[in-house]
């Protein structure tokens, strides 16, 4: 009977074993043959067996501005490469570019090129001299013509000093080198110097959900974060530095506004730089440093009670009106003010008397622009106010280019995955500037320009003489498509 139980056991076991590898091969062929519903009496099946299909055929456009504006080639430049000549594969410029226009195309996550290094039109943009990737060095590249997540990840991973003992990490950004860069991309947009420039500077958060080095956490935002710098002069980005949040917001500025304004006042000395932000900056050391540079600035203000009764007297007024009317009403008062304590000097101000439903609504902003060039409501509602289009560039920058995926551990990794997101934008923007002037896209955000331009169906056919994209048919903006084209080949 023990003899006869025991192969009965076995017998069951080898039952249940073929039963799990039949779900399980069951399970891989679902997985590989994706069932959708039919089609009258027809079966609908999907498999990923397309082989040279890109959905991604409209980035070309960015390669185009590449050859343009050299944007990856001088990021490129930043970095010192200490790997062995020998053993290289993937250059420098191929791998910043592969980050670069990676995350133009929406895919922020390093992971993802681990698929991605299969694309021949990535590896195109990229400007592998072998798409295909068929000349690979190990059996197990061929047909990888670009690197994968592990080669990538080293790019941000990298100390700022190289060890000698070092295996892998070898290729090391100059971040200050980096920084400086956009400032020179801005200047090499402009033939002729303009008249005057306006630097708007923001601090926003950068929510953290992890223990990475610099974590704080912000009282006013509620969560821990960092607090980046943005420096941006109307849409070009001038300056974006990863930054703990236990700090002021306006600390770094003036050193920041040192490195930018720099390069600019050495190339055009005639210009006008006009510094513009909100009550976060309205520090004494900001002021002073325009003042002694010869920098106009208008900085929001706190409320308090001493500017309240500057302009009690056009509250009144305003809320008279608002009385008559049941609408919204404002006035402004220009005045002379010193705080008792913070400020070296008096400095003019500029007061907002307005009442809304239900309540008083009072705006103070401090300026060194004379009086000739800008009366008081002027400088709040036509000048002023404009800075916020800047919040709309820095949700761009967050949102549409991934600036806020700062999860690695070290601060310097996560610095510079805010750079890689600020070249991808500076990328964008040169799209914007040079392919899309005259269209209906003119002033897009890049999600917009991604999802119509980029995200198209090809087939990629190379050839010895020839790389040939053929588009989907059924693209509908093709018409602009082949404008944008044209406007790049100009």
């Amino acid at each position: 009977m023990g003899t006869e139980c025991s192969t009965h056991k076995i017998e069951l076991k080898a039952r249940q074993g073929i039963k799990f590898q039949s779900k399980e091969k069951a399970e891989r062929k679902a997985l590989e043959r994706i069932e959708f519903e039919p089609h009258g009496r027809k079966e609908v099946i999907g498999v990923f067996d397309g082989e040279t299909i890109s959905s991604d055929a409209g980035g070309l456009m960015l390669r185009e501005v590449e050859k343009r504006a050299r944007i990856i080639e001088q990021a490129a430049q930043c970095f010192a490469d200490g790997r062995d000549p020998a053993k290289i594969e993937h250059t420098v410029r191929e791998l910043v570019g592969q980050r670069v226009y990676g995350l133009a195309l929406g895919y922020e996550d390093l992971n993802d090129h681990n698929d991605l290094r299969h694309d021949p039109l990535l590896a195109l943009l990229v400007g592998k001299k072998d798409p295909t990737g068929a000349g690979r060095k190990r059996d197990a590249d061929k047909g990888k013509a670009l690197a994968g997540a592990s080669t990538l990840n080293r790019l941000e991973l990298t100390g700022a000093e190289v060890s000698a003992g070092e295996r892998y990490k070898k290729i090391s950004l100059d971040l200050e080198e980096g920084m400086l860069l956009f400032a020179r991309l801005f200047l090499q947009e402009h033939e002729t110097p303009p008249r005057r420039i306006v630097l708007d500077l923001d601090a926003t958060d950068d929510e953290l959900h992890g223990g990475q080095e610099g974590r704080f956490f912000h009282g006013y935002y509620g969560h821990y974060c960092y607090l980046p710098l943005y420096v941006f002069c109307d849409n070009a980005l001038l300056w974006a530095e990863l930054r703990p949040s236990n700090i002021d917001p306006a600390k770094g500025s003036v050193e920041a506004l040192e490195k930018i304004t720099g390069p600019i006042r050495e190339k055009w000395p005639g210009v006008e730089i006009v510094i513009r932000a909100d009550s976060g900056f309205c520090r004494e050391y900001l002021m002073s440093w325009c003042e002694e540079r010869g920098v106009c600035y208008a900085l929001g203000m706190a409320k308090n009670s001493r500017l309240k009764s500057k302009v009690r007297r056009a509250m009144k007024n305003a809320r008279r009106r608002y009385g008559k009317t049941g609408k919204a009403s404002r006035a402004f008062c220009d005045f002379s003010y010193r705080t008792r304590k913070s400020w070296s000097k008096s400095r003019r101000v500029i007061g907002k008397a307005e009442y809304i439903p239900g309540k008083p609504n009072e705006r103070f902003v401090v300026t060194n622009i004379p009086l000739q060039q800008f009366d008081a409501r002027r400088l709040y509602e036509d000048f002023y106010c404009a800075r916020g289009e800047m919040e709309n560039r820095i949700k761009e920058q967050q949102l549409d280019m991934f600036a806020d995926r700062t999860s690695t551990e070290t601060m310097r990794g996560n610095r510079i995955r805010l750079w890689f997101s600020s070249l991808a934008y500076c990328l964008m923007r040169g799209l914007r500037r040079i392919g899309l002037r005259g269209t209906s896209m003119a002033r897009a955000q890049c999600g917009t320009i991604r999802e119509r331009l980029f995200k198209i169906g090809a087939r990629i056919r190379i050839t010895v003489r020839k790389v040939w994209i053929s588009y989907s048919q059924s693209y509908p903006y093709q018409s602009l498509f082949k404008r944008i084209a044209y406007n790049l080949r100009c």
